[in-house]
């Protein structure tokens, strides 16, 4: 199963989808410009249905095979939304919209996951039912989640899903993939330091937030140091330290550290939430200060299905020849997740050759890389649901 011949045609209508996409970046949930041009082309190329504002502004197009007497339903998922960066690259299609750019690739991610509807909705060189997705709010809205919450996984009884993203740094079209977790937890917290602020010069008189909070960025990181399984992943980072005062030499009545916790695995997950409250609670009473924690959980792991994996490195090996199947899982978040965790899937990388990293202002998704892409969403289909 190489690269389909009828994506190399389709090369030049794919990239001018995705180069439009790019030039017209949009956040989380306002995509409405985006969905509605994804919306009109899966209509165009005549999908059994469409339907909008899935998940607040998601869009499904469904695609039936020749034949439907396995009665599987496959769903191939993509994210729509941009991030609030201003854009580097200097490319003559870049963003129209002052500080925002697909600074990640989800305009590729879309145009890919088109190019492939169209030819399943021209072939239908299947048997089954396949359900492509288009998610917005991927960067940090939770609208996977938005999309599984309005009934995605319900209303078209989607059986497995599949979703994709691009790589820097891996060469153009070849794919890497494991199974099991592919992408972390990614939770976050929020630390009120609380003393007695005053005059810098005595300090004698105060309960200094500023010393204490520093102390509970040093022993934050003893919570994975020497509370987790070394050999488990996590990552703590405090990324934001701010107070009540911009003054050189006032000791601050309040300090807020805010920041990040990464794992793979729920009990690491539940380590680190106990860990973080644990350790800043008590190093504030030690210094005579109190500390509130706000723990917030965010997007879950991303856990590839074993079978599932399978089959994506069969059909990614058909169109690459290889796939790195020794890859480590990455501390990012993904909710595609939450559509795992409703039914077995996988999520697979693509290479997008030697460029800026993403969410870099200087990063651009690698149009070499679409008929891999779209060859691989297309392939998943044929290959799981192969035509009677």
């Amino acid at each position: 199963m190489p690269i389909k011949n009828r994506f190399a045609e389709l090369l030049p209508e794919i990239t001018a989808w995705r180069r439009d996409f790019h030039e017209n970046p949009e956040l989380l949930y306002e995509v409405h410009r985006t969905a509605g041009k994804v919306s009109e082309l899966l209509r165009e190329f005549g999908c059994d249905e469409v339907v909008e504002g899935v998940g607040r502004t998601g869009v499904v197009g469904v695609i039936k095979g020749r034949t439907d007497t396995k009665g599987r339903v496959v769903g191939l998922r993509a994210d729509m939304d941009a991030l609030p960066i201003e854009e580097q690259t200097g490319v003559e299609y870049a963003s129209k919209t002052p500080g925002t750019m697909h600074a990640c690739g989800h305009d590729g991610h879309t145009a890919m996951l088109l190019g492939a509807a169209k030819y399943l909705a021209e072939t239908r060189n299947f048997d089954g039912t396949a359900v492509v997705i288009f998610q917005p709010a991927e960067e940090g809205g939770a609208g996977g989640l938005a999309m599984v919450e309005d009934g995605l996984v319900d209303r078209w009884k989607i059986d497995e899903f599949y979703g994709m993203h691009n790589m820097p740094g891996m060469p153009v079209g070849h794919f890497a993939i494991k199974p099991g977790p592919m992408m972390a937890a990614a939770d976050q917290f929020e630390i009120t330091v609380t003393g007695k602020g005053g005059h810098a010069a005595k300090p004698h008189e105060c309960i200094d937030t500023t010393l204490t909070a520093a102390q509970i960025i040093v022993a934050v990181q003893s919570v994975v140091s020497r509370n987790i399984d070394p050999l488990k992943n996590a990552v703590i980072s405090v990324c934001v330290v701010s107070t009540d005062s911009t003054a050189h030499n006032v000791i601050p009545q309040v300090v807020k550290l805010k920041g990040t916790a990464r794992s793979l695995d729920a009990q690491v997950r539940d380590q680190l939430q106990e860990g973080i409250t644990r350790v800043a609670t008590n190093i504030a009473a030690a210094m005579g200060a109190t500390a509130q924690v706000d723990y917030e959980r965010g997007y879950p792991v991303t856990m590839n299905d074993d079978r599932a994996t399978e089959w994506a490195i069969d059909v990614a090996a058909g169109i690459s020849g290889e796939v790195n199947t020794a890859m480590e899982p990455m501390m990012g978040g993904e909710d595609f997740s939450y559509m795992l965790n409703e039914r077995p899937g996988a999520y697979i990388w693509v290479g997008n050759g030697d460029t800026a990293m993403v969410h870099h202002p200087a990063y651009n998704f690698n149009d070499e890389a679409i008929p891999a892409g779209s060859s691989w969403y297309a392939g998943m289909v044929e290959a799981r649901m192969p035509a009677a």
